[in-house]
């Protein structure tokens, strides 16, 4: 029996996005939030505003990767949004355990690339060259396997 006494880490997941295996360095943005919204009805005795649950919010979320020669899916993707013809994808970001099965599985629907940022260039760094997409999406699912 796995030991639940420890958060499961951060550093070991994969990205499922409907282009190639190349592994991703780095997934932020999968944030969910609620509009609140305030209320009184006139006739009311309480001099406050009763809270209820409003809209939902969804972040946009940030996918970043290696650079590698002859890798144009990114742009690819990029340019079905710019001719208008909007490619959107599902993509499953799934947190592993030592034996590589995921334990937390987010499914982000129809995404589609709001921003595509190439990496920078500095002559004095010796680092990977990482390229940085945005997606929009429109609504993410979370499930927690055992």
């Amino acid at each position: 029996m796995p030991n639940t006494n420890f958060p499961l880490p951060k550093f070991h997941f994969s990205v499922q996005w409907g282009g190639s295996k190349i592994a991703f360095t780095e997934v932020s943005g999968l944030n969910k939030e609620m509009d609140v919204i305030e209320h009184r009805v006139g006739s009311s005795p309480n001099f406050y505003k009763e809270k209820m649950p409003g809209m939902q919010k969804l972040s946009n979320i940030t996918l970043k990767r290696g650079v590698f020669l002859g890798d144009n899916e990114f742009y690819d993707w990029y340019n079905t949004v710019a001719q208008n013809t909007v490619e959107k994808r599902t993509i499953s970001i799934s947190l592993l355990d030592e034996n590589q099965q995921p334990k937390v599985v987010w499914t982000v629907k129809d995404c589609f690339i709001v921003s595509l940022k190439c990496t920078d260039l500095k002559s004095d760094a010796n680092e990977a060259a990482i390229d940085t997409v945005e997606v929009a999406n429109h609504g993410v699912d979370v499930l927690f396997k055992s």
